[in-house]
């Protein structure tokens, strides 16, 4: 581990102050289960680590009938056992229950992910999915972009060196909603996706039909990608296995994934139609009121 100075700022504002100060050679620390092993291996190099894990403004967790406010350093482990989150936005449980084990969930965090920015990210695509918008500080003020727009390449997003991810902030869910995050691993837990699909869809009052979607992709590409032609096939049409069929079809046809250890390039496209079918059908049993369990790897 090479040599590298710590602060612990109380306040927002003395954090971004340090990061002005710094010049790009610091590193904001929230959970760290990425980012001190990047340092270890000489991945990244900071002179100076800023540990953001306990500012008031990152760890907000806040369900109101406006949508979900969601601090950049909230651990997964709230996220997991919070009744109002697991209710609106059950995509996000899902996520965050299989993000390492139960240790690594009592630190990493949805913000440090998204941070991080792997293509392969189990959080990004639930985000993605439920509308999620990404608040950014710095010390020229605050700026919003949506989540399908944060990642830029591999390891890549759209912060500047003197900014910070805030929080994270989602819709109020409406009636007859419901989500899901589903992966493809080699093997039973802890490992990282071959492919990701997150969804959200709403239904109509009957529960038949689809008036609103959201599909997201991850390990498919050099960015988590939203599907939009894919949700366009859903909006409109009854739920049924015609319509849901297109949306996965739509949802190939914009894969853009490598061969590698993991997979082949045929083998991700494959499972890509099986996993959004299977998303698909268990955010619409979530809509109408059912009980979905999810195991990862199942």
């Amino acid at each position: 581990m090479r040599d590298f100075d710590y602060a612990a700022p109380s306040t927002l504002e003395d954090a971004l102050a340090l990061m002005a100060r710094s010049n790009g050679s610091a590193k904001p620390l929230a959970g760290g289960t990425d980012l001190i092993d990047h340092v270890r291996t000489g991945r990244l190099t900071p002179d100076l680590l800023i540990d953001v894990k306990k500012l008031p403004e990152l760890n907000q967790l806040e369900v109101t009938s406006t949508g979900l406010r969601l601090g950049a350093a909230v651990p997964c482990w709230r996220i997991i056992t919070n009744p109002d989150v697991a209710r609106g936005y059950a995509a996000l449980v899902d996520s965050c229950g299989i993000i390492g084990g139960i240790q690594i969930q009592n630190r990493a965090s949805i913000g440090g992910n998204l941070c991080n920015s792997g293509p392969a990210a189990d959080s990004i695509p639930s985000v993605i999915a439920l509308g999620g918008q990404c608040v950014i500080a710095g010390k020229n003020g605050t700026r919003t972009i949506p989540a399908e727009a944060f990642c830029t390449g591999p390891g890549k997003n759209v912060l500047q060196p003197r900014e910070l991810l805030v929080e994270l902030t989602f819709p109020a869910r409406d009636p007859h909603s419901g989500s899901h995050y589903r992966r493809f691993i080699p093997r039973n837990e802890m490992d990282i996706a071959v492919v990701g699909v997150g969804a959200s869809v709403t239904l109509d009052e009957s529960g038949q039909r689809v008036t609103a979607a959201r599909i997201a992709l991850g390990a498919v590409g050099p960015t988590p990608l939203l599907a939009t032609e894919a949700a366009a096939a859903l909006v409109g049409q009854p739920v049924g296995d015609e319509s849901i069929a297109k949306a996965a079809a739509a949802a190939k046809a914009i894969a853009a994934p490598i061969s590698d250890m993991r997979g082949t390039v045929e083998f991700r496209i494959h499972l890509v139609g099986v996993l959004v079918e299977r998303v698909l059908k268990a955010a619409v049993a979530r809509a109408r009121g059912e009980t979905v369990c999810y195991k990862p790897g199942h």
